[in-house]
Protein backbone atom coordinates (compact mmCIF):
# COMPACT_ATOMS: atom_id res chain seq x y z
CA UNK A 1 0.00 0.00 0.00
CA UNK A 2 2.80 2.66 1.36
CA UNK A 3 4.85 1.95 -2.17
CA UNK A 4 1.90 2.17 -4.50
CA UNK A 5 1.02 5.60 -2.78
CA UNK A 6 4.56 6.47 -3.31
CA UNK A 7 4.82 5.44 -6.78
CA UNK A 8 1.60 7.24 -7.70
CA UNK A 9 3.13 10.82 -5.97
CA UNK A 10 6.02 10.33 -7.93
CA UNK A 11 4.48 9.83 -11.12
CA UNK A 12 2.17 13.06 -10.55
CA UNK A 13 5.43 15.03 -9.62
CA UNK A 14 7.16 13.86 -12.44
CA UNK A 15 4.31 15.05 -14.84
CA UNK A 16 3.49 18.08 -13.19
CA UNK A 17 7.72 18.79 -13.49
CA UNK A 18 6.91 18.47 -16.90
CA UNK A 19 4.67 21.40 -17.08
CA UNK A 20 6.60 23.62 -15.00
CA UNK A 21 9.12 23.44 -18.20
CA UNK A 22 6.50 25.94 -19.98
CA UNK A 23 5.93 27.90 -16.94
CA UNK A 24 9.87 28.66 -17.05
CA UNK A 25 10.14 29.36 -20.45
CA UNK A 26 6.36 31.43 -20.64
CA UNK A 27 7.61 33.46 -17.80
CA UNK A 28 10.99 34.31 -19.08
CA UNK A 29 9.32 35.03 -22.40
CA UNK A 30 7.33 37.31 -20.98
CA UNK A 31 9.48 40.05 -19.15
CA UNK A 32 10.29 38.05 -15.77
CA UNK A 33 14.13 37.49 -15.14
CA UNK A 34 15.26 33.80 -13.93
CA UNK A 35 15.70 34.71 -10.45
CA UNK A 36 11.66 36.30 -10.35
CA UNK A 37 10.66 33.08 -11.97
CA UNK A 38 12.13 30.23 -9.40
CA UNK A 39 11.51 32.35 -6.53
CA UNK A 40 7.26 32.66 -8.21
CA UNK A 41 7.70 29.13 -7.88
CA UNK A 42 8.89 28.79 -4.44
CA UNK A 43 7.07 30.91 -2.61
CA UNK A 44 3.72 30.93 -4.25
CA UNK A 45 3.73 27.21 -5.73
CA UNK A 46 0.22 26.54 -7.27
CA UNK A 47 0.18 26.84 -11.09
CA UNK A 48 -2.94 28.33 -12.10
CA UNK A 49 -1.92 31.47 -9.89
CA UNK A 50 1.73 31.61 -11.51
CA UNK A 51 0.34 31.65 -14.63
CA UNK A 52 -2.17 34.11 -14.58
CA UNK A 53 0.57 36.61 -12.53
CA UNK A 54 2.97 36.30 -15.68
CA UNK A 55 -0.17 36.54 -18.21
CA UNK A 56 -1.10 39.67 -16.74
CA UNK A 57 2.13 41.19 -16.31
CA UNK A 58 2.96 39.96 -19.54
CA UNK A 59 0.40 41.32 -21.39
CA UNK A 60 1.08 45.01 -20.17
CA UNK A 61 -1.49 44.71 -16.86
CA UNK A 62 -0.57 46.58 -14.03
CA UNK A 63 1.09 44.08 -10.65
CA UNK A 64 -1.39 44.81 -8.62
CA UNK A 65 -4.31 43.48 -10.98
CA UNK A 66 -2.12 40.33 -12.00
CA UNK A 67 -1.26 40.02 -7.85
CA UNK A 68 -5.22 40.12 -7.52
CA UNK A 69 -6.27 37.45 -10.00
CA UNK A 70 -3.46 35.05 -8.58
CA UNK A 71 -4.62 35.65 -5.27
CA UNK A 72 -8.75 34.94 -6.27
CA UNK A 73 -7.37 31.98 -8.06
CA UNK A 74 -5.73 30.58 -5.42
CA UNK A 75 -8.51 31.09 -2.67
CA UNK A 76 -9.35 27.06 -3.34
CA UNK A 77 -6.15 26.32 -1.54
CA UNK A 78 -8.02 27.73 1.46
CA UNK A 79 -10.90 25.52 1.32
CA UNK A 80 -8.71 22.33 0.64
CA UNK A 81 -7.30 23.46 3.85
CA UNK A 82 -10.05 23.27 5.53
CA UNK A 83 -11.19 19.57 4.12
CA UNK A 84 -7.07 18.57 5.08
CA UNK A 85 -7.03 19.91 8.91
CA UNK A 86 -8.68 17.34 10.40
CA UNK A 87 -6.93 14.26 8.36
CA UNK A 88 -3.35 15.99 8.58
CA UNK A 89 -3.64 17.21 12.37
CA UNK A 90 -0.44 19.01 12.24
CA UNK A 91 0.60 22.05 14.32
CA UNK A 92 3.60 24.09 14.82
CA UNK A 93 6.17 24.16 11.75
CA UNK A 94 4.34 21.17 10.46
CA UNK A 95 1.33 23.26 9.52
CA UNK A 96 3.27 25.69 8.08
CA UNK A 97 4.79 23.23 5.58
CA UNK A 98 1.46 21.74 5.20
CA UNK A 99 -0.58 24.47 4.35
CA UNK A 100 2.53 25.09 1.76
CA UNK A 101 1.71 22.07 0.01
CA UNK A 102 -1.60 22.42 -0.50
CA UNK A 103 -2.66 21.57 -3.90
CA UNK A 104 -4.81 20.55 -6.32
CA UNK A 105 -2.76 17.33 -6.68
CA UNK A 106 -2.00 16.51 -2.91
CA UNK A 107 -5.42 17.32 -2.07
CA UNK A 108 -6.58 14.78 -4.01
CA UNK A 109 -4.47 12.34 -3.27
CA UNK A 110 -5.02 12.58 0.67
CA UNK A 111 -8.78 12.78 0.01
CA UNK A 112 -9.03 10.01 -2.39
CA UNK A 113 -7.87 7.09 0.36
CA UNK A 114 -10.11 5.28 2.85
CA UNK A 115 -7.44 4.76 5.17
CA UNK A 116 -6.05 8.21 6.75
CA UNK A 117 -2.15 6.98 7.80
CA UNK A 118 -2.56 6.28 3.63
CA UNK A 119 -4.35 9.96 2.82
CA UNK A 120 -1.59 11.58 4.85
CA UNK A 121 1.32 9.38 3.29
CA UNK A 122 -0.62 10.75 -0.25
CA UNK A 123 0.00 14.19 0.73
CA UNK A 124 3.16 14.67 1.79
CA UNK A 125 4.91 12.40 -0.43
CA UNK A 126 2.90 13.97 -3.66
CA UNK A 127 3.25 17.36 -2.24
CA UNK A 128 6.87 16.99 -1.79
CA UNK A 129 7.08 15.23 -4.82
CA UNK A 130 5.48 18.43 -6.75
CA UNK A 131 7.36 20.76 -5.32
CA UNK A 132 10.40 19.73 -5.98
CA UNK A 133 9.87 18.27 -9.77
CA UNK A 134 7.69 22.00 -9.91
CA UNK A 135 10.61 24.08 -9.05
CA UNK A 136 13.01 21.86 -10.99
CA UNK A 137 11.07 22.00 -13.99
CA UNK A 138 10.75 26.17 -13.42
CA UNK A 139 14.58 25.96 -13.37
CA UNK A 140 15.11 24.51 -16.06
CA UNK A 141 12.67 26.26 -18.61
CA UNK A 142 13.81 29.39 -17.13
CA UNK A 143 17.07 28.60 -18.01
CA UNK A 144 16.48 27.39 -21.21
CA UNK A 145 14.59 30.57 -22.57
CA UNK A 146 17.12 32.26 -21.49
CA UNK A 147 19.60 31.29 -24.11
CA UNK A 148 17.56 32.23 -26.95
CA UNK A 149 18.05 35.70 -28.38
CA UNK A 150 13.58 36.45 -28.29
CA UNK A 151 11.87 33.47 -26.38
CA UNK A 152 8.89 35.21 -28.32
CA UNK A 153 9.70 34.26 -31.46
CA UNK A 154 8.57 30.90 -30.81
CA UNK A 155 5.16 31.78 -29.50
CA UNK A 156 5.98 31.51 -26.04
CA UNK A 157 4.33 34.46 -24.35
CA UNK A 158 1.04 33.30 -26.56
CA UNK A 159 1.13 29.84 -24.71
CA UNK A 160 0.17 31.72 -20.96
CA UNK A 161 -3.25 32.25 -22.12
CA UNK A 162 -3.08 28.63 -23.99
CA UNK A 163 -1.56 27.01 -21.03
CA UNK A 164 -4.22 28.67 -18.57
CA UNK A 165 -7.44 27.60 -21.15
CA UNK A 166 -5.91 23.84 -20.32
CA UNK A 167 -6.22 24.60 -16.77
CA UNK A 168 -9.41 25.24 -17.38
CA UNK A 169 -11.18 23.47 -19.73
CA UNK A 170 -11.71 19.84 -17.59
CA UNK A 171 -14.18 22.08 -15.33
CA UNK A 172 -16.19 23.16 -18.49
CA UNK A 173 -17.79 19.87 -18.92
CA UNK A 174 -20.84 20.70 -16.21
CA UNK A 175 -23.69 23.10 -17.13
CA UNK A 176 -23.25 25.57 -14.73
CA UNK A 177 -19.64 25.83 -14.89
CA UNK A 178 -19.68 26.13 -18.47
CA UNK A 179 -22.34 29.04 -18.13
CA UNK A 180 -20.06 30.96 -15.47
CA UNK A 181 -17.55 30.78 -17.47
CA UNK A 182 -19.64 32.22 -20.79
CA UNK A 183 -20.41 35.39 -18.53
CA UNK A 184 -17.05 35.76 -16.73
CA UNK A 185 -15.80 35.67 -20.64
CA UNK A 186 -18.14 38.18 -22.16
CA UNK A 187 -17.83 40.08 -18.34
CA UNK A 188 -13.77 40.56 -19.75
CA UNK A 189 -14.10 41.32 -23.22
CA UNK A 190 -16.92 43.87 -22.87
CA UNK A 191 -15.07 45.77 -20.23
CA UNK A 192 -11.88 45.04 -22.23
CA UNK A 193 -12.01 48.52 -24.20
CA UNK A 194 -12.57 50.81 -21.20
CA UNK A 195 -9.94 49.76 -18.57
CA UNK A 196 -6.56 49.22 -18.01
CA UNK A 197 -4.71 45.83 -19.21
CA UNK A 198 -5.18 43.13 -16.39
CA UNK A 199 -8.45 44.56 -15.16
CA UNK A 200 -10.62 42.43 -17.43
CA UNK A 201 -9.07 38.69 -15.93
CA UNK A 202 -9.73 40.53 -12.43
CA UNK A 203 -13.28 41.19 -13.38
CA UNK A 204 -13.77 37.52 -14.79
CA UNK A 205 -12.29 35.85 -12.03
CA UNK A 206 -14.63 38.33 -9.54
CA UNK A 207 -17.83 36.58 -11.35
CA UNK A 208 -16.49 33.17 -10.59
CA UNK A 209 -16.48 34.28 -6.98
CA UNK A 210 -19.46 35.53 -6.76
CA UNK A 211 -21.04 32.62 -8.51
CA UNK A 212 -19.64 30.45 -6.12
CA UNK A 213 -20.84 32.30 -3.20
CA UNK A 214 -24.26 32.67 -4.25
CA UNK A 215 -26.50 30.43 -2.12
CA UNK A 216 -27.43 27.47 -3.89
CA UNK A 217 -30.96 25.70 -3.74
CA UNK A 218 -32.69 22.62 -4.65
CA UNK A 219 -30.46 19.41 -4.45
CA UNK A 220 -28.00 20.62 -6.92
Amino acid sequence: MRAAVVRDAVGIGVATGAYALSFGAISTAVGFSIAQTCVLSLAMFTGASQFALVGVVGTGGAASAGVATAVLLGTRNALYGVRLAPLLRVSGLHRLGAAHLVIDESTAMATARDDPRAGRLGFWATGLAVFVCWNTGTAIGALGASVLADPRSLGLDAAAPAAFLALVAPRLRHRETAVVAAIAVLAAVASTPFVAAGIPVLLAALVAVAAGLRPRTGDG
